[in-house]
């Protein structure tokens, strides 16, 4: 890692920690949270690995069994001469809980090599190594999701024993239409840092989010933009993460799924190589496709559909009402 990269990463944890606006979230999101680290009540839902880029594929961070003693009072391994022993843990602030798992440790060097890159030296993923390296000066890095935290660290001949702060919490997605869940795969999130009345371009820090996926951010607040289907069913909403907090969201939309046919007689066969071009009233085109039977998510609202078939153009109007899927039939005649 280069020298830009760790200050790009201390400069990104700290922007994010600092964000101090709080915005609830609005009717269309509702957000519930969970404690990351203490013991529960009552059995948390499954932190489930998934697919989300980046940050979302990620180990549960609640113990599953009573913790181990802290690994900051653990007596230091046996080291070799003319070694240090160096403990590192993390924990999710300061008088925080510690950080039980999906941690991620980095030991770079604190020089760069002649091509201006900092070796790394060592990597772990476990929650509190303890790393055996020869007295010098090295960079740690630590990473839990997107949220991180790096020190410039000098060994000489005592063991060292460090406690890094990570100010994160979790997120976790789902998208509903009224009471009824979305299927995964049939929607997708995307993350912004800050609110979303900010109006600077901002390039999204998670893509392809999947229901059931964990995210684990630094504190903070931040824009969820989630996508249902491929037609205009987009929902805009903002969060506060908060550290050592799993936050449940649920996003509802106000949509639902349409099936197109053309016929030549009401409840007839659809006829295939139909072209389609879908728009509001107003002639903005939301989507258009080929095909006999194209299936589209719509947000709630009056539509205009073109069918072209064989040289000849078919249209008619239909309006879309939320949970209400349907087959829309669009004549010959």
């Amino acid at each position: 890692m280069s020298g830009w990269g760790l200050i790009a990463l201390r400069r990104y944890a700290a922007s994010v920690a600092a964000v101090g606006i709080v915005l609830s979230s609005p009717p269309h999101a509702f957000a519930q949270m969970r404690n990351l680290a203490s013991p529960q009540t009552t059995a948390p839902a499954p932190l489930v690995p998934g697919t989300g880029v980046p940050g979302a594929t990620l180990v549960a961070p609640v113990p599953s069994a009573p913790p181990a003693p802290p690994p900051m009072a653990q007596a230091a391994p046996i080291v070799p001469t003319g070694r240090v022993a160096l403990a590192v843990a993390a924990r999710y602030g300061h008088d925080a809980p510690q950080i039980s798992a999906g941690l991620i440790w980095r030991v770079y060097a604190a020089k760069p090599d002649a091509t201006g890159v900092f070796p790394l030296i060592k990597e772990d993923r476990t929650a509190a190594p303890t790393f055996v390296l020869p007295p010098g000066s090295y960079v740690v890095h630590a990473s839990l999701g997107l949220a991180s935290a790096a020190k410039s660290i000098q060994l000489r001949a005592e063991t060292v024993r460090e406690m890094f702060d990570i100010p994160a919490g979790g997120m976790r997605i789902e998208g509903r239409v009224g009471d009824v869940r979305i299927p995964t795969g049939q929607i997708a999130f995307e993350i912004f840092t800050g609110s979303q009345f900010d109006t600077t371009q901002r390039r999204p820090i998670a893509q392809n989010v999947l229901t059931g996926d964990v995210v684990l951010l630094p504190e903070g607040t931040y824009n969820i933009v989630s996508n249902y289907g491929e037609g205009n069913s987009v929902v805009r909403s903002d969060v506060h993460i908060e550290p050592a907090k799993l936050t449940d969201i649920v996003v509802t939309h106000r949509a639902a799924v349409i099936t197109l046919k053309l016929v030549n007689n009401s409840g007839g066969e659809a006829l295939a190589n139909t072209q389609w071009t879908v728009l509001t009233p107003g002639g903005d085109v939301i989507k258009e496709s080929i095909g006999a039977f194209p299936r589209l998510v719509l947000a709630e609202g009056d539509y205009h559909v073109i069918a072209r078939n064989e040289g000849r153009t078919f249209q008619t109007d239909f309006k879309v009402i939320t949970g209400v899927d349907r087959e829309v039939e669009v004549s010959t005649h």
